[in-house]
């Protein structure tokens, strides 16, 4: 099992002997990170109709992977995230995970190993912490604020990069009576933008891969598609981090 402890959710994978994913669990991270652990094992135990005893091993990851009991072994999250997505595309080059407060861009070696990697945890500028705060001045529920901006021909440009003041753009915009799907639409190009200002020189050859909560966001991943022509987005972003803890759990069997 692979459990990628991140700063808003916590994800689990369990994978079978031949490698293949048994079952998943997606759950909130809460204050208490070694109950809500303990929680998401029971649940995909009960799921999958084991008991945990026969979990071989338990790799984790994610900031808060010394919080997980009975790990066999903690690996950053870069290292899980790549090997993760490298078993769902094999031709994975470049990784971009936008999560709930932080986002990693990784660059990924032919051999499976992380050639350079940047990351912004600094600023939850582009985030889902970001995209909570627009839907939030938008009057928006998060479902809705993810599709809506697709409807625009004439996004509304965004210029800054911090959630404070592009929330003071968007405020703005609205007082000019700019059109909902224009505003939203530019919040997207925005977090596109900062993407590719972290990407900058970094030449790869394959594909670009998608994950993290972000990458449900259709509008966002929409963007990126525009931007980026051979991305993939995997069938649940978000497990990618905690596929790669369980392969590592495998490996070391």
């Amino acid at each position: 099992m692979g459990i990628d402890v991140g700063s808003v959710s916590i994800n689990a994978v369990l994978i079978d002997r031949n490698k293949k994913i048994m079952d998943y669990v997606i759950d909130y991270s809460g204050y208490d990170h070694r109950e809500s652990v303990e929680r998401i094992i029971r649940t995909i135990c009960m799921k999958t109709g084991i008991h945990r005893k026969d979990i071989k091993r338990i790799v984790a990851t994610g900031y808060g992977r010394r919080n997980v009991p009975d790990t066999y072994k903690t690996v950053t999250e870069i290292t899980c995230h790549a090997i993760g997505v490298r078993a769902l595309y094999t031709n994975a080059a470049l990784v971009i995970d936008i999560g709930g407060q932080d986002s990693k861009i990784i660059k990924l070696s032919k051999d499976n190993i992380v050639e350079t990697f940047m990351m912004n945890d600094k600023c939850s500028a582009g985030t889902g912490r970001f995209l909570e705060v627009m839907a939030g001045v938008m009057k928006m529920d998060m479902q809705e604020f993810s599709s809506y901006g697709m409807k625009s021909r004439r996004p509304y440009r965004i210029s800054s990069t911090c959630t404070v003041f592009a929330e003071s753009e968007v405020i703005s915009g609205i007082a000019k009576g700019v059109a909902k799907e224009d505003i939203i639409a530019g919040i997207y190009e925005s977090i596109v933008s900062r993407i590719k200002a972290m990407v900058g020189s970094m030449d790869y050859v394959g594909d670009v891969v998608l994950t993290g909560g972000v990458a449900k966001n259709e509008g966002v991943a929409s963007s990126m598609k525009r931007k980026f022509t051979t991305i993939q987005v995997p069938f649940e972003p978000q497990i990618t981090g905690a596929l790669g803890g369980a392969l590592i759990a495998w490996e070391n069997g």
